[in-house]
């Protein structure tokens, strides 16, 4: 009679699902860029601006963030459900003043709201010296965009917003390379767009070993 055995340990779990964090970072990098052109002055803050805040950069980043919790990353899921919060936030504290439901913030306020902003992503750059040199440039260039905005709504300093404006093109453009990165490098087996993978135990270095 055949010996049919069966494996010490059951095959393990394979994941099938899909990459959530090029869609989270176009949704954050995006929008970005639009709210930016307004602070650099180029444009009103208008309904696309607050449109783009509310579905592309704060639902969609959600879902992105909850998607990362499905993979068992801690790290995106913080990332872009808090970014995708803080877009859903930011289109409320322009909206509810404008309709009448609450108080319009004081610049102090806004300072306030912005550096907690600014200390919760200098906390994630620290998490992002495990990952690769592009997402570090991401979450870098937010953190100063962060800090600049609140130094601008804490001095009056216009000049200061435009200038936090044309930093934040560059986050948001940076954001939006990353995006492009992963969904090219996934899709054609190797490096198109290189993201300065660092060697390390982690589990997403897999793109340089694809492309080996």
């Amino acid at each position: 009679m055949a010996n049919h055995a069966l494996p010490a340990h059951p095959a393990a779990h394979q994941d099938r699902t899909a990459n959530p964090a090029p869609l989270g970072l176009l949704g954050f990098g995006m929008t970005t860029i639009l709210l930016n052109l307004h602070n650099a002055g180029l444009f009103e803050l208008g309904a696309m601006v607050l449109a783009m805040g509310i579905f592309y950069g704060g639902m969609a980043q959600v879902c992105a963030g909850l998607m990362e919790w499905v993979k068992g990353n801690t790290f995106g899921t913080v990332a872009f459900t808090s970014y995708g919060f803080f877009w859903l936030t930011l289109a409320a504290l322009i909206m509810l003043p404008a309709t009448g439901l609450a108080a319009a913030n004081s610049a102090g306020a806004m300072t306030a709201f912005l550096a907690m902003w600014g200390l919760l992503t200098a906390v994630l750059f620290v998490g992002t010296l495990k990952l690769n040199r592009a997402t570090q440039i991401v979450f870098a260039s937010l953190t100063v965009l962060f800090f600049m905005l609140a130094l601008a709504d804490a001095t009056g300093n216009h000049a200061l917003k435009v200038l936090a404006g044309w930093e934040g093109l560059f986050c948001g453009f940076a954001a939006v390379y990353v995006a492009a990165a992963q969904i090219l490098n996934e899709m054609y087996g190797r490096v198109i767009l290189p993201l300065g993978e660092q060697v390390r135990s982690a589990p997403a270095a897999v793109l340089t070993r694809k492309a080996a």
